[in-house]
């Protein structure tokens, strides 16, 4: 049974014959390089605007010529399809053969159900879980993968005591099905803003130095100028959230940068630097003095994570001061631990200057005067290389921006 919102999807085959009518300007020409008939590229067409509700060509006598809204869809469209047609070469590479030859039109991938089927596949692990997320039955789900293998000429999941997990092929296509449907996903949030009106869904990696005051007031005027845009933050490691980011899942990371040539496909923007302090509670036999070195050393330490940019930078600065690196009690990220900790006890944390700003302000905790040298970090945006940001990211992104001039 179908669900009620899958009647007006938009189809890929649509998506398709409507890029290849805009390269090639008639639905003669659009119909010979896709080897289908000029009826079938038209009611293509036909039913993609009725699913858009706008027109997407002016039809002449000479040809097909994209309307305004029309050359609103193009770049996102064209992006779906290309990330569909890198598939091939990748699992060329994967099966070591490389003919030489263009890789044919991968048709077997054109088709939306079955790419969502395998992205929850990849997610899910087990073919009823899949079948009841969508909507669908088990068999459908299993007739889906069994095309999906056989275009691909791979295995793309095996049977595991853990359920279905993606094979290698199935790890390395995942990303490219995930950043297609995300940028068809996308398209009528582009003609919505095109007419004015935005909308849709912004997913954010939000890494802990920005959540407690930034990030919180950027969403707080988005959504007070634009009550149709929903945000969805995703609180998940910095190596976690690159590899969504990578996926198209999310939109951009929001934190302290991470130099990562490792990752080519990435970059960075600075917004701006900061360094990191020691906190207490005002109450601290501490608190109040000008401390040496020597003040520190039966301290019990609240500290960032292992291997995490904050605690090297933490490392090296103890080095500098002639003191052994610090030894954690506790390690942790989460700010409303480290303030309980901090509010009910006598340890002090490593933390950076804006993460606990209004505990600050408000005389809450304190300051120790311990100067922790070349701890000073750059925190900004990172983004996928050459992403199509929806025009509800473009707006957060501009609120972001707006609440960190106020705040300057």
């Amino acid at each position: 049974m179908k669900k009620a919102h899958e009647k007006n999807e938009l189809k890929i085959m649509q998506i398709r014959a409507f890029c290849m009518i805009a390269d090639r300007g008639t639905v003669s020409e659009a119909a010979n390089k896709l080897f289908r008939t000029q009826s079938a590229i038209t009611r293509s067409i036909r039913d993609l605007e009725h699913t858009l509700a706008t027109p997407l060509f002016e039809r002449h006598a000479s040809g097909m010529m994209l309307t305004e809204t029309g050359k609103c869809v193009l770049p996102r469209a064209i992006r779906a399809v290309q990330e569909l047609h890198l598939i091939p070469s990748v699992l060329s590479k994967l099966k070591q053969r490389d003919s030489g030859r263009e890789e044919a039109e991968p048709i077997w991938l054109f088709n939306l159900r079955r790419l969502q089927i395998f992205l929850a596949l990849h997610r899910l692990h087990h073919t009823q879980s899949v079948a009841t997320s969508l909507g669908i039955s088990q068999p459908a789900v299993s007739a889906a993968l069994k095309v999906l293998e056989k275009g691909a000429g791979l295995t793309l999941f095996q049977r595991t005591p853990k359920g279905m997990m993606p094979t290698s092929a199935g790890r390395e296509i995942a990303p490219f099905i995930s950043r297609a449907l995300n940028e068809i996903r996308h398209i009528p949030e582009d003609l919505a803003a095109h007419q004015g009106v935005l909308t849709g869904t912004v997913h954010v990696g939000a890494l802990p130095l920005c959540r407690s005051s930034v990030l919180p007031l950027a969403i707080a005027q988005l959504v007070t100028r634009y009550p149709g845009i929903k945000v969805v933050t995703n609180e998940s490691a910095f190596s976690a959230l690159v590899t969504e980011m990578r996926a198209g899942d999310i939109d951009f990371i929001l934190g302290a940068l991470r130099q990562n040539d490792a990752v080519p496909d990435i970059h960075n923007q600075v917004l701006f630097d900061e360094e990191l302090i020691l906190l207490a509670r005002p109450q601290h036999l501490l608190a109040g003095r000008t401390l040496t070195p020597d003040d520190l050393t039966q301290t019990q330490w609240i500290l960032p994570r292992d291997n995490t940019p904050a605690r090297h930078l933490l490392d090296r600065a103890f080095q500098a001061l002639g003191m052994p690196a610090p030894q954690p009690v506790v390690e942790s990220g989460d700010l409303a631990i480290v303030r309980g900790l901090l509010l009910h006890s006598d340890m002090v944390a490593a933390v950076s200057s804006h993460q606990l700003e209004y505990e600050l302000r408000a005389g809450i905790l304190t300051p120790l005067t311990l100067n922790l040298p070349d701890t000073r970090r750059e925190i900004g945006l990172t983004f996928r290389q050459g992403a199509l940001h929806s025009p509800a990211t473009k707006a957060l992104l501009s609120c972001i921006n707006e609440t960190l001039s106020d705040t300057a």
